[in-house]
């Protein structure tokens, strides 16, 4: 067993033990990090292979980064753009809601992350969109304990985070528009539709159906100028329908009632259960109905953290990113 390196002895907790099944819900941290694949073998597929599990696989000290074609629906019209997901597990206090870095850990737990990024130009101006969750990784389907965005373009700067605290959601949004200034609220802990990602990678079979109640994405309130709140909607899982993202593929859909908004998750039947793309089917600021789609491109398993100089930009090339 190789060496432990700093980061991945951050990410593991030595008071839980023994691997998950491959299809287990209650998938735990490792007592120790599995050993990483070697040089070259740095893609999904292919780790997958000898990573069956869900602790050899994401405990390798590597992160799942996607590369997605995007077509964003803005303004009554597609925008063409690019997105990136980036899932990692490490741990997460509970009590100040952030990464573990040093000190007590009493309060930690082991989480999945997902980093959401977005980037599309409408005219002349970027759109940069982030989302982040954080969602525990402990017996059965977990809550997240944690959702931020954020939102930059040229008019300025926009924030909101959910914390899941006393078993609701506490909320809290900026904005640099007047009406939307500064605002707290408070939610039901409903199912939050930017941890769909996340429950798919852990375990699909932990997706509620039928009749919901949803917390719409918090980058699609944001556009929408739309304030927060849980919304009924109908869930359903299937076999993928003939599609664009590739055979083996099954597909989650919520359908909001009565909001004209349908999003659709593509992933592929087999762990480590891969995005292959998404749709968000909604009416735009103009009534106009048009369907935002992402669809995979590339995909590695990296260290990303520790390729930040120079000679590390043509991973960019091999991640498939263009801007």
């Amino acid at each position: 067993m190789k060496k432990l390196t700093a980061l991945t002895a951050l990410v593991t907790l030595s008071v839980l033990a023994a691997c998950a099944s491959e299809r287990s819900a209650t998938p735990v941290a490792p007592t120790t990090a599995e050993p990483a694949d070697a040089p070259g073998a740095l893609t999904p597929d292919v780790s997958a292979k000898s990573k069956t599990t869900f602790n050899t696989y994401w405990y390798q000290g590597l992160a799942e980064l996607n590369r997605f074609e995007l077509e964003q629906s803005r303004y009554g019209e597609i925008h063409k753009g690019e997105a990136v997901h980036i899932y990692v597990t490490e741990d997460f206090l509970t009590d100040k809601q952030v990464k573990y870095e040093f000190g007590d850990k009493t309060n930690a737990v082991p989480i999945l992350k997902l980093n959401a990024y977005r980037r599309f130009y409408t005219g002349i101006y970027p759109y940069n969109l982030l989302t982040s969750v954080f969602t525990p990784l402990g017996n059965g389907p977990q809550k997240p304990l944690k959702a931020t965005f954020s939102a930059q373009e040229w008019c300025g700067h926009a924030y909101s985070q959910l914390n899941l605290r006393d078993g609701k959601y506490q909320g809290e949004g900026h904005s640099y528009f007047q009406a939307e200034a500064d605002d707290k609220f408070e939610l039901a802990a409903a199912l939050l539709e930017d941890d769909v990602f996340l429950r798919i990678r852990r375990d699909p079979t932990s997706l509620p159906t039928g009749e919901i109640q949803v917390i719409p994405g918090l980058h699609y309130l944001r556009l929408l100028h739309k304030k927060a709140g849980d919304a009924p909607a109908t869930a359903t899982l299937t076999d993928a329908p003939n599609n664009d993202y590739g055979e083996n593929v099954r597909m989650y859909e919520i359908k909001y009632t009565g909001k004209g908004r349908t999003v659709r998750y593509f992933f592929e039947k087999a762990f480590p259960y891969q995005i292959r793309g998404w749709e968000e089917e909604a009416a735009g600021l103009g009534g106009r109905t048009l369907t935002t789609k992402a669809k995979r491109t590339n995909a590695m398993l990296l260290d990303y953290w520790g390729k930040h100089t120079n000679s590390d930009a043509p991973l960019r090339k091999e991640l498939g990113l263009e801007w």
